[in-house]
Order: C-alpha cells, then sequence, then structure tokens
C-alpha cells in the first residue's frame, strides 16, 4: 500500500512493506529555498527590455547609444528583440535586438543587453553593439559581427 502526505510543502511518498509494516519515506521534492535566485523566464525578459527600451527613448522614439568604438551617439528607433532570449547562469540574463537608425530602417544595429534581478524586477546592467550596419555592393546593407560568444563569453573579432 502506498500513501502520498504533502506536509510544509514536502511531498512524501510513504510505502509499507508486507511483511512488518515497516514504512520507507522517500522525498520527491521540495520547496523552492529562500535563498535560491528567483528564476526569470521568456516573458520577463522580453517584459524587462521593453521597459528598459521605454525608459531610455525621448519623446520621438529616440534611443541614443555612444559607439564605444568609433565614438560616435548613434540614434536609433528600436525593431524588435530576437528569439531566442537566455539565461547566462542563475542571475544573469540575455537579449539581442535590433535598432534601426533614425530615418534609415535598411540601416540596422544589433545591440545585445545583460541583465540581473534587482529588488525583485531584472534590470540592464551591460549593453554592447555586437553588429554594425555594413554595405555591400551586390547585397546592400547588412549586419557585421563585432565579436562572438565562446561559452557564453564575449570574443572580439576584430
Amino acid at each position: 500500500m502506498s500513501v502520498v502526505y504533502r506536509s510544509f510543502g514536502i511531498l512524501l511518498f510513504v510505502f509499507s512493506t508486507v511483511a512488518g509494516g515497516d514504512e520507507i519515506a522517500k522525498q520527491v521534492s521540495s520547496p523552492a529555498s529562500e535563498s535560491e535566485p528567483k528564476k526569470y523566464y521568456v516573458n520577463d525578459i522580453k517584459k524587462a527590455m521593453m521597459e528598459y527600451i521605454a525608459g531610455e527613448i525621448d519623446e520621438n522614439g529616440v534611443f541614443r547609444l555612444l559607439d564605444d568604438k568609433t565614438g560616435e551617439l548613434l540614434e536609433l528607433k528600436f525593431v524588435k528583440i530576437h528569439d531566442p532570449v537566455r539565461v547566462i547562469n542563475s542571475n544573469t540574463y540575455f537579449a539581442c535586438t535590433d535598432f534601426h537608425v533614425v530615418g534609415n530602417p535598411k540601416i540596422l544595429y544589433d545591440l545585445d543587453f545583460w541583465m540581473q534581478p534587482e529588488t525583485g524586477e531584472l534590470k540592464v546592467f551591460k549593453s554592447k553593439i555586437h553588429k554594425e550596419p555594413r554595405k555591400s555592393l551586390i547585397y546592400g546593407w547588412y549586419k557585421q559581427p563585432r565579436y562572438t560568444f565562446v561559452d557564453d563569453k564575449v570574443v572580439p573579432l576584430y
């Protein structure tokens, strides 16, 4: 005979043996500990990104970013968040986005954002230009990567 008990958020299966009536209890799952970090999911990451972008744009919807490589102040308009967004580790989340140059939707920058929980909400703590616009005579505008990822770490390409 088996009986299921639920007590203090711990699920226990108790098995009674036929021979002696001894009980053997096996812990199947336990509640999340208070010290474990809260987990954030796709919708949480995307919501945090949209809130961050909304807080950074001006009244005309322009997102300004200083290009750390060229020193140019970029004026961009948000296009989209790429799928998938990612969990880097238990405390770091990542989203990749597209922004176009104000006045020219064909010229795209790919911007990466890293987030961590702060007072119960995901907050952006780092941003970086992943891909910059380049023009090809044959293909037109494309995004040229500045770096790649190896084991979730940024590795410059040039």
